[in-house]
């Protein structure tokens, strides 16, 4: 069977199903590859993201913050509750049906864009074919003018703690878990380790994180890693830098991590694990014979700046290429790259892609840190404000935490914004919003904010960077 098509998108994630619903916009035929199956044993859109990914783990945050918000944190309001009791199986019954309602609601837009969902794995061919192999393990074969590669990534498996039932996971894993472990223990203090561990945490697990850098989220400013890794601490979230995994044993009653770190070899007792030490482009099996598609040493497509591979008319987005694996990053490269088929000339600026950790409290940052600008030699003012000093955010007992802003020196020109405290994954967008403006400190300066609210930090932080912060004491310039 041949059927021609304007472009085949291979990969039904948050990249792939926003590319193909962008194409069917814009007129062109459009045909989307996914091979994801559900835990109903169904055939799913959505991909990691919506399906195991950055949905259901905000679900399962979320549920796990009501019960530590009840069970340690309403006494100030005058609540008190007895014989508070979480169910775990109907919080994952929860998390799977917000699951199920949000990949259903992409089947019913592919519908209403005319997009044909082919269920099964791509595989891509000379002359722009895509093979496409079924769940019966029968095949097609389609034709395509353009083709998208949107197969997204998936977890790293260390060779010293392989996959083991429900005892040594990845975070899919992690998300399924009906009882609370006594003892968990998780490699990697990324976003992952860190949602995932604090999911556990907040519903009564021992919770230690081993990490193999010496340096806490070393992506991020340090003022704000330093803020966060202090709330971690007093939460109870045991954070180990500079522990590198050596050796997981299996016994009858748990598992025993060896590890060393600056003082040698340790063990460490635990139920259960979780193994977050990053993901991989999932390429593999994509590239038919005879096809001469290029990839780094990581397994990652090649791409240049408008997600062009070597191959004419064949792009590639999201997690399968250069760049943060972000699912927002993802979505707007496949919008970028149907309006660029259509001849539009679109824009996507790689230094305004925020970056969210789901934690208590969130931390969030778009932009260039204090320590690049250093390394850059780029001259740049700060200002700072602190959560403690705003008023919701004392009224809503999350006062823990600071928004910073980095200007450039000569041109006033907002060069970062970066947050660790309460709703950080909301105000970031002001931050975003600002740099692909252009906007300068003073610009925000000037603008009136509501009050009572959290972005009234935002807005005392660029204040502060000119040295005139009206709710905290201001550094002599």
């Amino acid at each position: 069977m041949s059927d021609q098509f304007d472009v085949v998108v291979i990969g039904g994630g948050p990249g792939g199903y926003v590319a193909a619903i962008r194409c069917a916009q814009l007129g062109l035929k459009t045909a989307c590859v996914e091979q994801w199956i559900n835990k109903q044993g169904k055939p799913a859109l959505g991909g990691t993201c919506l399906n195991v990914g950055c949905i259901p783990s905000k679900a399962l945050l979320e549920s796990s913050e009501r019960y530590e918000e009840i069970a340690h944190y309403n006494g100030p309001h005058g609540i008190s509750v007895e014989g508070l009791h979480i169910n775990v199986p109907q919080m994952i019954a929860r998390k799977d049906e917000i699951v199920q309602q949000l990949t259903g609601g992409i089947a019913q837009l592919f519908q209403a864009n005319n997009i044909t969902w082919l269920q099964g794995s791509g595989q891509l061919l000379p002359n722009n074919q895509v093979k496409v192999t079924g769940h019966d393990a029968g095949s097609q074969t389609v034709s395509a003018k353009n083709v998208i590669i949107a197969t997204g990534s998936t977890s790293i498996e260390l060779p010293i703690a392989k996959w083991l039932d429900t005892r040594i996971v990845d975070s899919t894993g992690a998300l399924d878990w009906e009882t609370i472990p006594k003892r968990l223990g998780v490699i990697g203090a990324g976003v992952i380790g860190l949602e995932m561990g604090s999911v556990w945490r907040r519903l009564g697990a021992e919770v230690v994180v081993l990490e193999a850098m010496d340096e806490f989220l070393s992506a991020a400013d340090r003022d704000v890693a330093k803020a966060a890794a202090l709330q971690f601490k007093k939460q109870g979230l045991d954070i180990r830098l500079g522990s590198k995994l050596g050796n997981v044993t299996v016994g009858d009653n748990g598992l025993t991590l060896t590890y060393s770190d600056s003082q040698g070899q340790k063990t460490l007792e635990v139920d259960r694990l979780i193994v977050a030490v990053g993901r991989k482009a999932n390429t593999q099996g994509l590239i038919g014979e005879g096809l001469n598609l290029q990839l780094d040493e990581r397994g990652r497509v090649i791409v240049d700046d408008h997600c062009k591979t070597n191959l004419p008319n064949v792009y590639a987005i999201g997690d399968c290429v250069r760049g943060p694996m972000l699912a927002h990053k993802a979505s707007e490269e496949g919008v970028c790259v149907a309006e660029s088929i259509v001849g539009q000339k679109p824009h996507l600026d790689f230094n305004c892609v925020p970056w969210i950790i789901y934690t208590h409290p969130e931390i969030a940052w778009v932009g260039k840190t204090e320590q690049e600008l250093k390394a850059a030699g780029v001259t740049y003012r700060s200002g700072s404000f602190s959560f403690a000093a705003n008023g919701r955010a004392k009224a809503m007992d999350q006062a823990a935490g600071l928004v910073k802003v980095l200007a450039d020196a000569k041109t006033d020109r907002v060069l970062g914004m970066h947050i660790v405290g309460p709703m950080a994954s909301e105000l970031i967008g002001q931050g975003v919003i600002a740099m692909e403006m252009e906007a300068s400190s003073e610009d925000l300066a000037r603008m009136v904010f509501g009050h009572p609210t959290l972005s009234e930090s935002v807005h005392e932080a660029v204040l502060a960077v000119d040295g005139r912060a009206l709710h905290a004491v201001n550094r002599k310039r």
